[in-house]
């Protein structure tokens, strides 16, 4: 087995893996009496001490009601709030600040589009565009928006690698397709999918589109005007900032048609028994009371990333998958599910006949963190004809030893099974 040293000896130049790993108490601890090694990053990242910091101020601090006060502390925390607004927008280079709406995740954007976007656009017999390797989150709600409307869902094929199949993908389209919405990065597979020929291909049948980019924000530059997409979602648990955050990227001209998602304060501008005015956007898709902290706790997520340079972090991990990838593909009885020619650090796998939860419990043992299940994408499962798999998924605190390091767990797993 050989290692790439040459880019070893380049990702290593970028940044100091070690010296960023000491960023993140987390994983400083052991389980099981063993240092912990977490490759659980597609589920949810750990959170650099910046990050923590960041939240404690703001409680310790700044804690007020933003936009309906004029006290101190209150005009602080809206200052701090609606920077992190700006941060998000420079991160994604949106053209505008009031084109990125705070909400709870990908999750919940992806719903509000359906309910606000979708019921004021798309109806009877209508056609909805998704792909066979979505995330749950990126399918239940359009199927909800189906019931409600009596549209229908057109889903996009995958190959036994894992990859869309873009002949396929443009077959679908008809004068019935309303919108498209597609993974960037699958969770289950690690697919890297090529979204901006994606995105033309929706736009030359003027066909609105959304991406949803929780998988990969926190690994490679997004430039939603570059890509031209339409809607564009983010999770800041993720990409190392607070759960219970994200964005939603929308084109102004988009935005400023959609009806309110939810009802409540902020999100209007008079209210009286008769009638309710709304309020300019992005406010009036943020009733109530926002995760003030979260979206700090954001801001300060995105500034560790810039700190580093994500082009530093892509490269770097662009060689943990490389090499993840040659020890899978050296140890016998290990069967890569996602082989795609692009994806990035995710390795979802299954080993000899052993269920994924039992590989995931001996692991653990080892004090190493992996998922297994079926990572809220059951179709892929279904395409493949398995239950679940074992995944590894790397990010820019890994290492190679680490990798190394679970393989080696990996031999001990199996010799568990064979006595």
């Amino acid at each position: 087995m050989t290692v790439d040293t040459q880019s070893e000896h380049i990702t290593t130049m970028a940044f100091d893996v070690k010296s960023i790993k000491q960023d993140f108490p987390a994983l400083a601890q052991t389980v099981h009496n063993k240092p912990l090694i977490y490759f659980d990053n597609a589920a949810t990242s750990q959170k650099p001490q910046a990050v923590i910091d960041s939240l404690v101020h703001y409680y310790q601090h700044d804690n007020a009601n933003i936009h309906r006060g004029v006290h101190t502390l209150s005009e602080r925390a809206t200052k701090a709030y609606e920077d992190a607004r700006k941060t998000v927008q420079q991160f994604v280079n949106a053209k505008h600040d009031s084109e990125i709406v705070f909400l709870r995740g990908t999750t919940e954007a992806i719903n509000l589009v359906a309910q606000s976007y979708g019921r004021a656009n798309i109806g009877q017999d209508d056609e909805i565009i998704i792909s066979e390797m979505e995330h749950h989150a990126n399918i239940v709600p359009w199927q909800m928006l189906c019931e409600q409307t009596g549209a229908t869902l057109k889903i996009i094929p995958i190959n036994d690698k894992g990859e869309l199949l873009l002949e396929e993908y443009q077959a679908l389209f008809s004068n019935k397709t309303k919108l498209v919405a597609v993974v960037h990065i699958s969770n289950a597979l690690g697919t890297i999918n090529p979204i901006k020929q994606m995105i033309d291909i929706a736009h030359q049948h003027d066909v609105p589109i959304l991406i949803d980019g929780a998988q990969a924000t926190p690994h490679m530059a997004i430039d939603v005007q570059a890509l031209g997409c339409d809607f564009y979602t983010l999770s800041g648990h993720k990409m190392y900032g607070p759960t219970g955050i994200g964005a939603l990227y929308a084109k102004k001209e988009i935005l400023e048609k959609m009806p309110p998602y939810q009802g409540g304060g902020e999100m209007i501008k008079m209210v009286t028994f008769e009638k309710t005015t709304y309020n300019e956007i992005p406010f009036r898709y943020e009733a109530g009371t926002m995760h003030i902290a979260g979206a700090i706790g954001l801001a300060t997520a995105i500034d560790y990333i810039q700190s580093i340079g994500i082009e530093n972090i892509a490269h770097y991990e662009q060689g943990l998958s490389a090499y993840a990838q040659q020890l899978a593909d050296d140890f016998d009885g290990l069967r890569v599910i996602g082989t795609a020619a692009d994806k990035t650090g995710i390795l979802s796998f299954l080993l000899d006949n052993i269920h994924a939860h039992d590989v995931g419990t001996i692991l653990d043992h080892e004090g190493i963190a992996i998922r297994t299940g079926h990572h809220c994408a059951m179709p892929v499962m279904q395409h493949f004809n398995i239950p679940a798999t074992a995944r590894a998924s790397f990010c820019m605190y890994n290492t190679k030893a680490e990798i190394k390091q679970l393989f080696s767990a990996l031999d001990k797993v199996r010799e568990v099974f064979a006595k």
